[in-house]
């Protein structure tokens, strides 16, 4: 009975305009987008100087600065107050005020002190922009003490802590390592979550369903026959998005593919047993679409893709622990960046199938044939 079921379903989608669609173009469009989108790396600052000591080291400092390809200088003020008009106009994210006496207090080893201000109305990027620019001002100061001062007497050079640093797992600190792993999740649980949501409860209002509810199919048959197919695009899906990583961004996992497609397996399952269960309870297209919606917002907030969740209070990191998004993206984050195994990963790989298991059974009972 199972197989004329699943004949049913397959043509049903391919004779859909829509969803054949959305399986190769909707993977290429997030992946070629997003990551280029979604950056913590923030660039191209607008930054206004004062400089009220209108020095060598001043004009190196500002030369420093704009070379280093994070900020652009938009405005020269004479005074602090014309500087902050800029950045109420939108066109100045920082002031930098360079006092009077910079270079000479330098040379004679009295310190040097630059004001900086950000415009917080945005507070991750004058978080970030202060942090650059911070970290150039640091180094400009150790450039004047190792080359434009004068040793210490009686010694070769002037004593320096050098700090050699390691970044694990993602040595060039590239961002698109990070996100893309996690697109690919959200991809899989948009397409084989929620999509058979819709696709059931449009099946209800087109009246196909209610020759299923007479028909003598057990519920359990049923279920499988909706499940089985998304669980074959999920795979060609997530595929899919191995070859798009591979080809435009360069990147292959750390471990092996085996280990992404056993999680992904019960991950299909998992979210496409969620959206049945939403099919059981939604009456209208609109109410599936509402609660789709609640869903995905719930699922993105707390699933770690922009925001960590060690970061998060802790009734946070409760309702996380049972949100199915965040462990499979820590999955796929592990896999592709440290190389995990399933050994590794034992938590997340117990958690997914307690989901898969809740949500299956869940869906079994609560689908109710009407004769």
């Amino acid at each position: 009975m199972i197989k004329y079921l699943l004949k049913k379903e397959f043509k049903q989608i391919l004779r859909n305009p829509f969803l054949p669609k959305m399986i190769f173009i909707f993977p290429f469009m997030v992946l070629m987008v997003f990551p280029w989108a979604a950056s913590y790396e923030i660039k191209n600052l607008n930054i206004s100087v004062i400089d009220n000591d209108h020095s060598t080291f001043s004009r190196q400092l500002t030369q420093k600065i704009i070379s280093s390809n994070y900020f652009k200088l938009t405005d020269v003020s004479p005074d602090y107050n014309k500087a902050l008009k800029s950045i109420e106009r939108n066109e100045s994210d920082i002031i930098l005020e360079i006092p009077a006496d910079f270079e000479k207090n330098l040379v004679n080893r009295q310190g040097g002190k630059v004001m900086i201000s950000a415009n917080a109305v945005n507070g991750m990027k004058g978080g970030i922009g202060m942090t650059y620019l911070v970290s150039i001002v640091m180094d400009f100061n150790m450039d004047v003490i190792q080359k434009m001062l004068p040793a210490k007497a009686g010694t070769g050079a002037t004593p320096t802590i050098q700090i050699d640093s390691q970044y694990r797992f993602n040595p060039n600190l590239n961002y698109r390592v990070f996100m893309v792993p996690a697109l690919m999740v959200m991809i899989l649980t948009l397409l084989c979550g929620f999509l058979p949501a819709i696709s059931i409860v449009f099946e209800k209002e087109l009246g196909t369903m209610e020759q299923i509810n007479v028909s003598p199919v057990p519920k359990i048959t049923f279920i499988l026959a909706k499940l089985i197919p998304f669980w074959i695009i999920g795979i060609m899906v997530i595929s899919i998005g191995f070859l798009i990583a591979w080809l435009v961004y360069g990147l292959i996992p750390a471990g092996y593919f085996s280990t992404i497609y056993l999680f992904a397996a019960i991950y299909i399952l998992t979210v496409s047993g969620l959206g049945i269960v939403i099919s059981n309870y939604a009456a209208t297209l609109q109410q599936a679409m509402f609660i789709v919606f609640f869903f995905i917002l719930v699922f993105i907030m707390l699933s770690g893709l922009y925001t960590p969740i060690d970061s998060m209070p802790e009734w946070a990191k409760w309702i996380a622990a049972f949100n199915p998004l965040k462990h499979f993206m820590s999955v796929m984050r592990s896999v592709y960046l440290k190389g995990s195994n399933p050994i590794q990963l034992i938590k997340e790989l117990a958690a997914l199938i307690g989901f898969a298991l809740f949500f299956n059974i869940w869906a079994v009972i609560s689908y109710r044939k009407k004769n």
